[in-house]
């Protein structure tokens, strides 16, 4: 009886804790490394970032499951893989059959709302209330809480920056001399990626400033403490190695989260979480129950301090395939425990291609990789050319440089990886190499007929370019 009574009070209170759903505020960059940003320990000031890590939780290992803009943005609102979802090229559109967090909160009255940047289709998937154009509008944000205190009803506000994607042009590049910076392991060395760089340091701290803006809108508010804010980078930046790829640098993100009361402030968690885990992350806390489709699996108890373990492995695709200047085909498939990470190429006898293999700095790369330069040429043929499988050491090598594939010693962790992969892409459906090739198929330009949901979940609807 006390162990029942104990179980019944331990209930309560978890109840009584969600009993006032939190507004959710989520703020996203575009075409950003994490371990660039200062509040991770890179060159770019983000004051704002450290203020809000201060008080509340910084993941350490956060990863997205697509190194592209459309299928990480669909995936992270709909808390589905890519290839399950249908949106796993760039450009790309869910199935109609799709649900979204703009559907579960909605049903639980809450207003939901997007600004910024979108990269979705089609939008009976999001149904949003839309704002702002390539960036978030902090006027709607401030007329969204406006609007909350008002009715009562909570709200979603999904902040889309596009900062700081390419060409560069906002912020003080002055504050970053391009002599006196530390370019990564990954990066050749010359004057045009020395400039490039400061540009792409300067536009992060213009994002600081962006996330400074709402939050202090919010934090002037009586919505404050009621008020969970999540802040994502999405993938890595697109100079090479990073976006487009499955390296840690494309698929790894920073996540702060803040709720006051619930995440203990300064707090740091090394667990392994996905974009996909956002969506039930969310309903969790808005104390909506989770719908069984939903490959994510919420992150509060992490959040909450009553667990210290997420995930033992995290996943990530990529599709060329209908990209700017990219290869006609060339999937990557990927997956990562605590400390490796395995990647399988699908085609490796194809050149990798892609829009940054056509940008003025990779041009220069090869000029100096042709002149004799032996970085330049090391770093150019490994960037195109790939082994049919990489394995790392992400622990001791990051920035994924020394293939440990074909070393014995790493055999177990080689063959416990690719069982993983295989385990995962067989739940996905994804055929591998078959399911590259229709990936012009789920693009709106090229789509010609409606395509059909899984006959599992027939009838059970509740449950521009890069």
């Amino acid at each position: 009886m006390r162990l029942t009574f104990l179980a019944l009070t331990i209930a309560s209170l978890h109840t009584f804790a969600f009993a006032a759903p939190p507004n959710l505020l989520l703020i996203i960059a575009d075409d950003c490394t994490y371990r660039d940003m200062e509040v991770y320990g890179g060159q770019a000031r983000t004051p704002q970032l450290m203020k809000l890590a201060s008080e509340g939780m910084k993941f350490t290992r956060c990863f997205q499951a697509a190194p592209m803009c459309s299928p990480t943005r669909h995936c992270l609102y709909t808390g589905l893989y890519p290839v399950k979802s249908g949106a796993y090229p760039n450009h790309t559109m869910a199935y109609d059959w799709v649900k979204s967090i703009a559907h579960y909160l909605q049903a639980a009255s809450y207003t939901t709302h997007l600004s910024g940047k979108t990269h979705i289709n089609p939008k009976s998937v999001f149904p949003f209330d839309y704002s702002g154009k390539e960036n978030p509008d902090p006027a709607a944000f401030a007329e969204v809480m406006k609007s909350s205190a008002a009715s009562g009803k909570p709200f979603l506000f999904i902040a889309a920056s596009h900062e700081p994607h390419s060409p560069w042009n906002k912020g003080d590049p002055s504050n970053y001399p391009p002599a006196s910076l530390k370019l990564p392991p990954v990066l050749v060395d010359a004057p045009d990626t020395r400039d490039a760089f400061s540009r792409y340091l300067a536009e992060i701290t213009y994002f600081d400033s962006q996330v400074g803006d709402l939050v202090s809108i919010l934090d002037a508010s009586p919505q404050r403490d009621q008020t969970l804010v999540i802040v994502l980078s999405e993938q890595g930046n697109s100079f090479p190695f990073a976006k487009w790829t499955c390296y840690d640098v494309g698929l790894a993100s920073a996540c702060i989260a803040r709720w006051p009361s619930k995440v203990k402030p300064a707090s740091v968690s090394n667990v392994l979480i996905e974009y996909v885990d956002v969506v039930p992350t969310f309903l969790e806390a808005a104390g909506v129950d989770r719908p069984s489709i939903l490959d994510g699996r919420s992150f509060v108890p992490v959040l909450t301090g009553e667990a210290t373990s997420h995930k033992s492995h995290v996943f990530g695709l990529q599709t060329t395939r209908g990209i700017h200047h990219g290869s006609d085909y060339f999937g990557i498939r990927s997956v990562r425990d605590a400390r490796y990470r395995y990647i399988r190429n699908l085609t490796p006898e194809v050149t990798f291609e892609n829009a940054t293999t056509q940008d003025p700095t990779f041009q220069t790369w090869i000029k100096m990789a042709a002149t004799g330069d032996a970085i330049a040429k090391q770093l150019v043929h490994d960037y195109q050319h790939r082994p049919a499988e990489e394995l790392y050491d992400c622990e001791t090598d990051p920035w994924n440089r020394k293939n440990l594939a074909g070393d014995p010693k790493f055999a177990p962790q080689l063959t416990a990886l690719r069982s993983q992969l295989n385990q995962w892409m067989q739940q996905q459906g994804d055929q591998g190499q078959p399911t590259e090739m229709k990936a012009l198929s789920r693009m709106p330009k090229n789509a010609t007929a409606k395509e059909s949901e899984p006959k599992s979940k027939k009838g059970k609807g509740k449950k521009k370019a890069k």
